[in-house]
């Protein structure tokens, strides 16, 4: 089969109903992802970067669009059910439950890897990360293409990740063949990672789905230490491999760097004050990522409301565009509020303690 290109590093930029997606456009994105090309897509948590998970070469170009480390594994997204069975080698029945409660849906599960795989999807493991997207033009493409898609999130490494098309096309146009753009994405963060492989599930990476839903379903859930966001967890530099995305690399970072406080939300809330009036009085540009509840407290800098701290899902939606927001502004530090890392609240806080990549104080 003949291969897709990408004529003069040019990027396709199709709308989608993200409701009723015309079968047209799906079929020509398709058969793009069988020919070995990549194509940005909608998903209820942010856009993916897909690619035909079972063609190695095309999964290679996927790292290089992103500028992904190797090491980092992908995430295999389908369609339906029956292709697990093909892509693990074992399927637990905690996976059929959990499947069951919240398929399709932001949930990842790690199983251990049929021989099906290829290596550059699972980065060497003997494990792979598959879900089913809610979103139907997400659905829509995996069927059309006829095969499973490997999808990390559509952007440069280390960025923010994008919940919007406009966002792909920021940091990936002329890298890739086509963008769908769908409408903003929902959720706002990328899926839970839960590893299956093991005696007792283990949470690599907090999302959409929080530890109190998966244990009501299939009880005891552990949460892995390295979602405190301190890189390699001690480990020598290139040894720790991540068994899930974002658990080893710094992620999620706006172009300035970001300061997060975290604490009591009046300890905070004073903490951020004082941090914004010792730049500003050095002439910086200050970017202050504050909750709805303290904002108004914030006279000086450029204040963008991430959400309401007593509504964590609402701060995980908009998380991803406030900080890109910071660089339209060009503001040369942000200062980042701390919520509760409680609830969707732990995958809030998964991302900043990522984006400050170790600059974190305790107040």
């Amino acid at each position: 089969m003949e291969r897709s290109k990408n004529p003069a590093g040019r990027t396709a930029y199709w709308r989608v109903d993200p409701a009723r997606p015309d079968p047209g456009i799906m079929a020509r994105a398709g058969l793009i992802l069988r020919q070995g090309g990549l194509v940005a897509f909608p998903t209820e948590t942010v856009y993916g970067l897909g690619a035909n998970a079972l063609d190695a070469l095309a999964v290679a170009r996927i790292f290089e669009a992103k500028g992904r480390p190797q090491d980092n594994p992908l995430i295999v997204h389908v369609a339906d059910r029956e292709t697990v069975g093909r892509l693990a080698c074992r399927v637990p029945a905690s996976a059929g439950k959990l499947m069951d409660a919240f398929w399709p849906g932001p949930l990842t599960l790690v199983l251990p890897a049929a021989d099906t795989i290829p290596r550059q999807v699972t980065a060497g493991l003997d494990s792979v990360g598959i879900r089913m997207p809610a979103h139907p033009v997400a659905l829509a493409l995996i069927a059309a293409a006829g095969v499973p898609v490997a999808a990390p999130s559509a952007n440069l490494s280390g960025r923010p990740s994008p919940t919007t098309a406009e966002h792909v096309l920021q940091d990936l146009n002329g890298r890739i063949e086509v963008i769908l753009d769908g409408g903003p994405a929902g959720v706002g963060l990328e899926s839970t990672v839960l590893d299956l492989t093991g005696d007792v599930p283990v949470i690599l990476r907090p999302g959409g789905i929080t530890r109190e839903e998966l244990e009501k379903v299939i009880g005891e859930v552990r949460v892995d230490p390295g979602i405190d966001g301190v890189p390699d967890r001690g480990s020598p530099a290139g040894e720790f491999r991540p068994r899930s995305p974002g658990m080893k690399y710094r992620h999620y970072a706006p172009r300035a760097p970001l300061v997060l406080v975290e604490g009591e939300p009046e300890r905070v809330a004073a903490r951020l004050k004082g941090l914004a009036e010792s730049y500003l009085s050095r002439g910086w540009r200050v970017g202050i990522l504050a909750t709805a509840e303290t904002a108004g407290e914030y006279k000086e800098g450029q204040v963008v409301v991430a959400g309401w701290r007593k509504d964590p899902a609402t701060i995980a939606s908009r998380l991803f565009g406030a900080l890109r927001r910071f660089d339209e502004l060009g503001v040369d530090i942000i200062l980042a509020e701390g919520i509760e890392p409680r609830g969707m609240g732990l995958a809030v806080m998964n991302r900043l303690r990522r984006a400050a990549d170790n600059r974190i104080e305790r107040v």
